[in-house]
């Protein structure tokens, strides 16, 4: 008998649990995009670069069956582990994880049919000899999709750092601020750049947005979400004898645009691109 038509279901079994909760408020619009430019065929071999907690990776290797090997690469152990309970607990056959890097990855050349990375990539150490990567382990023709969020991300939230920047005469945290974006959110023209000098055909680039809105700026400021991965970045960009004073004058003025406005709108503007391996290329493969 087929193994589906034996599954059963147990509501209370706290694995499950804390498992289905699959699609984060900050991957799913990214990744929901990234699902939909994919090329779904069966015998794929399969990277998701820094697959982090398994999003879109659990899905992807859902979707392609046993056929397909979904390898998940990511140096963050404790995601890994997030991983592999939601394998066990789905019954993956078909995923196989990896900790490492993207600036030096384990595998042989020309191996993947398929890679992708979930706003992954504009997080590595060094995004150019990432894409050189993957354009190493790609077989040729083969598909590479990632998605990322662009500089103007949170303008609305940067406009008002900057202003309460000038009005306390901190003009030498402004260059610190211009440069912590870059860090994370590379202009489109560089990362365009970056894959056609490594080989990369790019097919398509679907633009997109999505907001995160708050009742004001209290609200936002102490949601877990920016406290877990905004904040602490924000928070060294002023000198810590100004921090409190800095950010007190933040919320003060965002939750004056709250009133004005009726909430905060944060805009998340992104990118999709869709990329074809070109041709082969000379490139060391002495990994494993």
């Amino acid at each position: 008998m087929k193994e589906y038509l034996t599954h059963t279901v147990n509501a209370d079994d706290p694995d499950l649990v804390s498992v289905i909760d699959e699609l984060p408020l900050w991957s799913a619009p990214f990744g929901l995009r990234l699902l939909e430019i994919i090329e779904l065929k069966q015998n794929l071999k399969v990277l998701d670069l820094g697959c982090g907690p398994g999003f879109p990776l659990v899905e992807i290797a859902s979707r392609l069956g046993n056929t397909s090997t979904v390898f998940g690469l990511d140096p963050w152990t404790r995601a890994l582990a997030r991983v592999k309970l939601k394998i066990n607990v789905y019954t993956l056959k078909n995923v196989q994880l990896i900790n490492g890097y993207a600036e030096h990855m384990p595998f042989c050349g020309d191996c993947f049919d398929l890679i992708v990375s979930n706003n992954g990539i504009n997080n590595v150490r060094d995004m150019k000899q990432s894409i050189r990567e993957c354009y190493r382990v790609s077989k040729s023709g083969g598909q590479l999709v990632f998605t990322l969020n662009l500089e103007e991300t949170m303008i609305e939230f940067y406009s008002v750092f900057q202003q309460v920047l000038k009005e306390n005469k901190l003009y030498d945290v402004l260059p610190k601020i211009k440069q912590h974006i870059y860090d994370k959110r590379r202009p489109l023209a560089e990362i365009k750049s970056l894959l056609s000098e490594a080989g990369f055909h790019t097919k398509k680039i679907i633009e997109d947005s999505f907001s995160l809105r708050f009742t004001d700026g209290t609200a936002m400021l102490n949601h877990p979400f920016i406290k877990y991965w905004f904040l602490s970045s924000w928070k060294q960009l002023p000198e810590p004898k100004d921090l409190e004073r800095i950010f007190d004058q933040i919320e003060t003025e965002l939750n004056r645009l709250a009133r004005k406005h009726g909430e905060i709108n944060l805009s998340i503007p992104f990118v999709t691109i869709d990329c074809r391996k070109k041709s082969d290329r000379l490139f060391s493969t002495n990994f494993i």
